[in-house]
Formats: structure tokens, C-alpha cells, sequence
């Protein structure tokens, strides 16, 4: 059978608190009389132990203070209130990058390095004809001309950034990109 007493005065008193703190935990919520309008004590004694802040009421100052539900709530509040800071002092210090900002480098540098990939094959044509002694002026018979050489190394070139892409970017994320002949 449940302890049950009407008079808020004698609860508190039960429950070694003041008839405030009861008057309190009730307008806040934190405790409600049963609804014949008298007080259970145990219950209210466990509603009071759940929600009491540790560092200021003796009901929470048990041994099992630190598991009840406020006092994990004050610790993850704590928590994030730490990595929030954390966050500020790294965005202080640069550490941390604006998303737009690394998308709009990320562009730029892949920009860069296709521009420069597909640039490559008409400067080392040239070369690479010369180091297989195939000379500018040469006939069909000597071997293979340079624009030849430029020309298929453009389409391996194509090929490959055209597969990167693919890669990096699948068909329908991006934007519209329509296959190349």
C-alpha cells in the first residue's frame, strides 16, 4: 500500500525537503499529486531523486546521484557546450573550411589539371615523335606522323578524364554531361 498523505507540508516533511521546493517541483512539472488530489511519497520521492540537480538538492545527493536522468541530461549538455567551443576555436583558427570554399578549390584545381591533361598530348607529340625518330616531314613509310601520334593520344587522354569523371561524378548527380562522340 502506497504512502499517501493530503497535506503538501507533511509530504515535504516525509520527504526531507522544504514545502516550497514541493510547491516548485509541482508548478514546474516535475511532480503531480495523484489524482484523488493526496501525495504518494515514494513516487514522489523517485520523481523528485530523477529530476533534482545534483549540486543542489539532498535528494540527489545519493549514491546514485550521477544515473539519474538530470544529472546524465547536465553531462551531455556539458559535452556539447565543450565541443561547440571546440568548434569555435577551431573555425578561429582556420582549421576548419566553409564547404562552398573547398567545393570552389576542388573546381578549380580539377579544372586546372584537365586543362593541363588535355593540353599534354599537343606538346609532347613532337617530342615523343622525335624520341622514335619519326621526323616531321616524314613518309607514310618511315613511320608515324607526329599529328597521328598528338591525335591519339588526345583520344586516350579524352577516355580517361572521361572515365574519371564518370567515377567522381555519376551519371545523374551531376550536371548534364551528354556522352562525346
Amino acid at each position: 500500500m502506497p504512502e499517501l498523505t493530503a497535506s503538501t507540508r507533511e509530504a515535504a516533511r516525509r520527504l526531507g525537503v522544504s514545502d516550497t521546493a514541493i510547491h516548485k517541483a509541482e508548478r514546474a512539472g516535475r511532480i503531480a499529486r495523484e489524482a484523488d488530489g493526496q501525495w504518494d511519497i515514494d513516487k514522489t520521492r523517485r520523481r523528485l531523486t530523477e529530476t533534482a540537480d545534483p549540486a543542489r538538492s539532498p535528494l540527489a545527493s545519493g549514491a546514485g546521484a550521477e544515473g539519474t536522468p538530470f544529472a546524465r541530461l547536465k553531462v551531455a549538455q556539458l559535452a556539447l557546450k565543450v565541443e561547440a567551443q571546440r568548434l569555435s576555436l577551431d573555425e578561429t583558427k582556420r582549421r576548419l573550411v566553409d564547404v562552398t570554399e573547398a567545393n570552389a578549390a576542388l573546381d578549380e584545381i580539377g579544372s586546372t589539371m584537365r586543362d593541363a591533361l588535355l593540353n599534354w598530348p599537343a606538346r609532347v607529340s613532337g617530342l615523343i615523335a622525335a624520341e622514335i625518330s619519326v621526323e616531321p616531314s616524314a613518309s607514310k613509310t618511315s613511320g608515324i606522323d607526329p599529328h597521328l601520334l598528338q591525335t591519339i593520344l588526345q583520344s586516350h587522354i579524352n577516355d580517361l578524364l572521361t572515365e574519371a569523371a564518370d567515377r567522381f561524378d555519376p551519371a545523374g548527380l551531376g550536371g548534364d554531361r551528354s556522352p562525346q562522340p
